[in-house]
């Protein structure tokens, strides 16, 4: 909802939990809940965005009636629900090709086509190397500052400037190759080359039913 121009396609799972005219009708329920969501959501900005307008003092809140007319401005695509069960791999399939139709459609996305530097691909497939390489450590974590050193001796890059390297990581970031969280001061830093770490730490750390399995324990 903050992000200029989104596209969200929302996933039903555990579709094999439910029957089977159950369905359509929780799909029909959630669709209807996003867009009352949406419309609730648009309506509370502009009731914010009145209320400094009209208050005593405007100039004390422009920045507050700046940054709510910035969430105003800024469009949601919702698409279609897609429903899976993830137990089923023919069901896995089709939703990644559905996100892939989606990913090319370019009303969806007008930046499809756009060609990168050949910079980012080297900088990518080194990223990719030392990721892989024996010498990296499970969790995959590597400072910034010393990720630029290695791939400074790789070939063709030498000359690759911090500044450009971090255009790089937002790239790689956006799609998923690794993971760089440099709005947060304390990880701004890091660099996590192996996202299947994190998610596994997710995974222990944030679990369906975990009070109760913590309160069994004796």
């Amino acid at each position: 909802m903050r992000v200029p121009n989104s596209v969200v396609l929302p996933v039903g799972t555990h579709v094999d939990c439910c029957q089977e005219e159950e369905v359509e009708e929780k799909r029909c329920d959630i669709m209807a809940r996003i867009t009352a969501m949406l419309v609730e959501r648009k309506r509370n900005l502009a009731h914010f965005i009145n209320n400094l307008e009209a208050s005593e003092e405007p100039k004390f809140y422009v920045d507050q009636w700046e940054r709510l007319k910035e969430m105003e401005s800024c469009t949601l695509t919702i698409l279609n629900l897609v429903v899976v069960n993830c137990t089923d791999h023919h069901d896995i399939k089709k939703l990644e090709a559905t996100i892939l139709k989606h990913v090319k459609n370019e009303e969806l996305f007008p930046e499809v086509i756009r060609v990168l530097p050949p910079v980012y691909r080297q900088v990518e497939a080194a990223i990719i190397d030392i990721s892989q390489s024996e010498e990296m450590v499970d969790h995959g974590m590597m400072d910034v500052q010393y990720l630029l050193s290695k791939l400074s001796q790789c070939k063709d890059l030498a000359n690759l400037g911090r500044e450009l390297l971090q255009d790089i990581l937002r790239y790689l970031h956006r799609i998923g190759l690794v993971v760089w969280y440099e709005e947060i001061k304390h990880l701004e830093s890091t660099v996590f080359l192996q996202p299947t770490f994190l998610i596994t730490m997710f995974k222990l750390l944030v679990r369906y039913h975990l009070v109760q399995q913590l309160e069994s324990i004796s």
